[in-house]
């Protein structure tokens, strides 16, 4: 290193220990002076506790950056809460509030984790850090393949109305801060190493005017134009893999619901590709008027090298196939493959790479993007499938075109994760697919959709009834809000 490079090292060095000692005393003075929350500040910090409650749950490894006095984390009751605080008045503070947890003195320029965990928390953090992408940067040895990184940090809308509140008492005084857009703090997470899964905002009246602060911050702030005066952006993130962390040959189970498709079981098996030959083929027959079990079992038994099952199906429709099929399936990636045969088993081995590469965490099949078979889908569908794809982007916050077309594919641990969470949704999903799309936007997995060209059916008759089906759907759309949008 030339002697003027090291000069800059050495100014840099000294001027983020001067950044620094500003703020660990603005801190250490708020610690001392232990004071209750009032007004603005308490009902914010209310608020966002209830907020990370959602979006962590409970009993996970968690550990939180800027966690000051470790209210926050303790309010997520985790397996294993580490803290980590720059102050150590604040580090004391914690100490004496939260006995079973772990809180450490550390800047988070330095800090290094020897272990993994399932969320990490940056909550008002950003706005105050040196160096942002350093932070994020380290941050990536405390990452698993699964890790969440959450984070939330000021709007600059409320700059001045921040400033004003800390001014009468109501908040916090505030140092000098770093007002970043979410685009700058999407930006600094993909060179760190990271992929945005969603952004949003909340919290725009954050004052405890009872059932007034409910109206703003759980519905009007999810609202355009409204949601763009949020006073917090929040975005949550996952490290993108590298090389060699995700499993080289992992086994796959293909599922499929079958009643009524006698006439396509043999064409399914003849069309699995060869890629697909040898993993587990899982037919769940949903007590069928034709023949459609003769039918499985003359494949099984023309077929002894193959890994081939029947399952009959104990309830009804899809969605409980689905479960029952993947309750029974050993692979690491399970798959959906509808019987009617509209979406080719060719198309398969796409679905097996998008998660095999990384870039997906729950691959979604798409049939509004290539030109459909003559009679595969009714305009009156057609039209449905593209309001409900916009409208379930919106709820969910990440984009799905297609709530409906049957083939998907996820990681075996991802679906066990879904359906240990399934009590917070209940038994509401006769398709299988709102089953899995609900319980992989709320465990903020990645959603990926993979056009495949939808043809026509030419065996048997459809399941579904479309305006019966329809109103269900609509159903759907207030069940999601109130169970992910509007918490």
């Amino acid at each position: 290193m030339d002697d003027g490079a090291s000069r800059k090292t050495v100014s840099d060095d000294l001027e983020r220990s001067e950044y620094q000692t500003i703020r660990r005393a603005h801190w250490g003075e708020i610690a001392k002076a232990a004071k209750q929350r009032r007004g603005w500040s308490h009902y914010y910090h209310r608020r966002l506790a209830q907020i990370y409650a959602f979006l962590v749950g409970t009993g996970r490894r968690v550990l939180e950056l800027g966690c000051g006095d470790g209210n926050l984390l303790a309010g997520l009751n985790p397996q294993r809460g580490c803290g980590i605080d720059f102050s150590p008045e604040m580090i004391a503070l914690a100490r004496r509030k939260h006995l079973g947890l772990e809180f450490v003195v550390a800047d988070a320029h330095d800090f290094t984790a020897g272990e993994t965990f399932e969320f990490i928390i940056l909550s008002d953090l950003v706005n105050d850090l040196w160096d942002v992408q350093t932070v994020l940067e380290s941050l990536r040895a405390a990452c698993s393949l699964k890790t969440r990184v959450i984070l939330n940090f000021y709007s600059r809308i409320w700059e001045l109305p921040l400033k004003a509140a800390a001014r009468l008492g109501l908040a916090r005084p505030m140092l000098q801060q770093n007002w970043l857009t979410p685009n700058d703090v999407r930006n600094l997470l993909e060179l760190a190493g990271y992929e945005t899964i969603r952004t949003w905002q909340e919290i725009l009246l954050p004052l405890p005017l009872g059932p007034l602060s409910t109206l703003f911050n759980r519905f009007l702030v999810k609202l355009w134009p409204l949601r763009v005066f949020g006073l917090t952006n929040f975005v949550v993130a996952r490290p993108v893999p590298v090389a060699g962390q995700l499993p080289a040959l992992p086994r796959i189970s293909v599922i499929v619901p079958a009643r009524n498709e006698e006439g396509n079981i043999r064409r399914i098996i003849e069309r699995m590709p060869e890629p697909l030959r040898q993993p587990e083929v899982i037919f769940v027959e949903g007590h069928s008027a034709d023949r459609t079990s003769e039918a499985i079992r003359s494949e099984i038994e023309a077929h002894p090298d193959w890994n081939i099952r029947m399952i009959r199906q104990d309830g009804v429709g899809k969605g409980d196939a689905v479960k029952q099929g993947f309750s029974q399936a050993t692979g690491d990636i399970l798959m959906i493959l509808d019987a009617d045969m509209t979406v080719a088993p060719e198309d398969l081995p796409r679905f097996a790479a998008a998660l095999m590469s990384g870039k997906a965490e729950l691959v979604n099949g798409v049939r509004l993007v290539y030109p459909m078979g003559e009679k595969a889908m009714r305009l009156v569908n057609l039209v449905g499938n593209k309001a409900f794809g916009l409208t379930f982007s919106w709820l969910l916050g990440q984009p799905i075109k297609d709530t409906l077309c049957g083939t998907k594919a996820l990681w075996r641990e991802d679906y066990e994760k879904i359906a240990g969470n399934r009590a917070y949704f209940g038994d509401f999903d006769p398709f299988g697919d709102f089953d899995l799309i609900f319980g992989a936007a709320k465990l903020n997995l990645k959603i990926m959709d993979l056009p495949v060209r939808y043809r026509e059916r030419t065996y048997g008759q459809t399941n579904i009834r479309r305006w019966k089906h329809g109103w269900l759907l609509i159903r759907m759309i207030f069940f999601a809000s109130s169970r992910i949008k509007f918490v």
